[in-house]
């Protein structure tokens, strides 16, 4: 998110908080003294464990900037507890060709794929931003698919990339 405008729930906030405390104080103290045990060796100039050490204090410090610029800068967004639309926050069920996927729509500051929370700029989560749930507790019907380059420009690749594409479709009914 380049242009500074960070969307978080208060979970999101908070958990940011939680690490960039850890890195300030934990983690900072923990990379000090291995640097200060690291000049005892003697040269730092073929210090391999110096060098380690300071890489990884550089990353640290880079990371502690990043949450700090993220949390001066995000708007917390405070998600209702019953709503009858889809929301930042909300947790949705997405039946994905029998499969059925949750997710929880959060900012792209905070969203982990792997732990089911999409960004609400992604594919799928700006998608289902906004849509009405009705009495049954389903939105609709929405189309999903993947897009397939061909290896080549041979025709043959082509049609095994079209091929592929069509497979790939899926209707997602979304609860």
């Amino acid at each position: 998110m380049a242009d500074g405008n960070f969307i978080l729930t208060q979970e999101g906030k908070d958990k940011l908080e939680e690490e960039l405390h850890f890195l300030e104080t934990e983690k900072r103290a923990e990379i000090g003294e291995r640097i200060k045990v690291a000049r005892e060796f003697g040269d730092i100039s073929e210090n391999s464990e110096y060098d380690d050490a300071k890489n990884e204090q550089g990353m640290m410090e880079a990371r502690i900037a990043e949450i700090s610029r993220i949390l001066s800068e995000a708007t917390v967004v405070n998600t209702p507890k019953r709503s009858n639309s889809v929301h930042i926050g909300s947790t949705v069920t997405v039946d994905m060709g029998g499969r059925e996927r949750v997710f929880t729509i959060v900012g792209g500051a905070e969203s982990d794929a792997a732990a089911g929370k999409i960004s609400n700029e992604s594919p799928v989560g700006s998608v289902l931003l906004g849509h009405k749930i009705d009495s049954e507790n389903k939105i609709g019907c929405m189309t999903l698919f993947g897009v397939v380059y061909p290896e080549t420009c041979h025709p043959l690749d082509a049609k095994a990339a079209d091929d592929m594409m069509a497979t790939m479709l899926a209707f997602a009914d979304v609860q």
